[in-house]
């Protein structure tokens, strides 16, 4: 039987890095301290998430001196971005099953 439930990307699933995906959806690149910034999490936290949409291939990192301080700029990959194209998809179709249950 098939379910109505399509999974959900475990890799995206969870707010400080669905924020992430979001914002570099918005604005291509963006750089460490940005990021921290907006989802307002702690650098080991962000590293933390970051390092897991790396290894999923999600995200890129490029990382660089500047005046001695290292700056470290992020942007979505072609698989990331359809990741997480999938999966807006998917979690629609669940906003859509549960309005549906709520006009029974």
């Amino acid at each position: 039987m098939e379910s109505n439930f399509a999974e959900l990307d475990s890799v995206i699933h969870s707010r400080v890095r669905l924020a992430i995906m979001i914002l570099l959806l918005q604005s291509e690149t963006a750089n460490f301290t940005y990021l921290k910034k907006e989802i307002d999490v702690s650098d080991g936290n962000l590293s933390t998430h970051l390092r897991k949409l790396e290894e999923a291939k999600y995200i890129k990192m490029q990382k660089r001196f500047e005046n001695r301080k290292p700056k470290t700029t992020i942007s979505l990959t072609d698989k990331g971005r359809a990741a997480l194209n999938e999966y807006t998809s998917n979690l629609e179709e669940y906003l859509r099953l549960a309005s549906d249950g709520k006009k029974q």
